[in-house]
């Protein structure tokens, strides 16, 4: 890249309460969002407690990490708020008090019919020569400092203090930071196979330290790739983007359903609508969770028209038409009982398509010829049934969820 070097960041999360779980830090996600959305990519996040020490230490470690550290957390008026006291150690200065802002804070309260309670005092105490930061919704207000070139900023924890100070106070001097660099990415979903799979197929091109870079994630079986190119203007990295799609489309062909945040069930919604398709749907283990990620997409009723949820051998013989003597032979959990279902449901229904699922979701049930997690899956259709035995490890949830991926993986192909 022949440009000059990139802006980074880094995030301190400070609070006892997030250690311990009682709050959780939506926080860091948003700063981070927003960061990466104006070119400045974050490099490294810290949670850590209400220790005057720690936080400078922490202060330390960020800005060698990064050129910008943004803070939330330890600004309010108790005890265990400590942030301001660490910032001005951190900078090697005193607290100074501000009488305009014990005002600013006495007619907040006075506004609300309140007495200022005196602890809150010391929300108008600021490191010598940083700039306070207004807080429209509260009392605790944020500061900003430079220290060796590098960009410091506090802000409240409560997350829409944070949020409004950050909007109003922080992003414009962020974004004058950021000129002269872009950050633009695509993401690819996947499914078919799984991360290590994905990097056979890719080989050099997932190497750290390239540009475009290509990160890879997971979650139920969706492998999610994004293309994150950097440079000097947004035309440039977004040339830098198309290249490597197109590379990364000719790579794994049919492995990608998708771009963006396109789920396997809108792709699948889609195409049904497109070819005029409808769908029925027969559960046993999966309890209704493919009928639900079809019908979580708007205008599902286009192509989605029945759902049965037979969870019991005498629902699938009341609902379905599975014979008994079948169910006595085979077991529920079997091809037969599953090609039966998907048949009972399509001629039931009507449709073009018709799923029938049945298995063992957990965590007990299973055996040593049918252990937890064994699925059979049948998709009926005018071409035939198309039946496959499947195994999942997980929990329960875990083989639920991946069952009724891969019945719309199998789908999509389909179409």
């Amino acid at each position: 890249m022949n440009f000059k070097p990139m802006r980074k960041a880094s995030i301190i999360s400070i609070g006892n309460e997030i250690l311990s779980g009682q709050t959780v830090d939506i926080n860091t996600s948003y700063l981070s969002g927003k960061l990466f959305s104006v070119g400045i990519p974050v490099v490294s996040f810290y949670t850590i407690g209400d220790d005057v020490d720690l936080i400078v230490r922490t202060m330390n470690f960020a800005g060698d990490d990064a050129d910008v550290v943004l803070m939330t957390g330890g600004l309010g008026p108790t005890d265990d708020d400590l942030t301001r006291q660490a910032f001005a150690k951190f900078l090697g200065v005193e607290l100074e008090l501000q009488n305009e802002l014990v005002e600013e804070i006495r007619s907040f309260f006075v506004g609300r019919n309140l007495l200022m309670p005196e602890k809150t005092k010391i929300q108008a105490y600021m490191p010598a020569g940083a700039k306070s930061l207004l807080n429209k919704f509260g009392t605790a207000r944020g500061i900003m400092a430079h220290k060796k070139g590098k960009l410091f900023v506090a802000m409240p924890g409560v997350p829409v203090e944070m949020k409004q100070m950050f909007e109003e106070s922080v992003l414009a001097e962020l974004e004058r930071m950021a000129s002269g660099q872009a950050i633009v990415v695509q993401k690819l979903k996947c499914f078919g196979t799984g991360e290590s799979g994905i990097s056979e197929l890719l080989g050099p091109i997932m190497q750290r330290g390239r540009n475009p870079l290509i990160n890879c994630t997971s979650e139920y079986g969706v492998i999610t790739l994004s293309i994150i190119a950097t440079a000097e203007d947004k035309d440039k990295a977004q040339r830098m983007v198309d290249k490597d799609e197109l590379l990364l489309t000719e790579l794994l062909g049919e492995l990608i359903y998708g771009r963006g945040e396109q789920t396997l069930a809108e792709v699948v919604g889609e195409k049904l609508a497109q070819q005029g398709k409808t769908i029925a749907v027969a559960e046993s283990c999966t309890g209704g969770c493919l009928a639900k990620l079809l019908t979580d997409i708007a205008g599902a009723s286009r192509y989605f028209t029945y759902g049965w949820i037979t969870y019991s051998d005498k629902a699938k013989i009341s609902e379905l038409d599975v014979e008994p003597d079948l169910i006595e032979k085979y077991g529920s959990v079997s091809e037969q009982v599953a090609k039966t279902m998907a048949e009972g449901a399509r001629k039931k229904a009507g449709t073009d398509f018709a799923v029938g699922i049945t298995g063992i979701a957990g965590p007990s049930g299973g055996s040593g010829q049918k252990p937890v997690g064994l699925v059979y899956i049948s998709i009926d259709s005018d071409t035939g049934c198309q039946t496959r035995r499947i195994d999942i490890s997980g929990d329960r949830d875990f083989i639920r969820l991946r069952a009724a991926q891969i019945v719309l993986n199998m789908l999509r192909l389909k179409l």
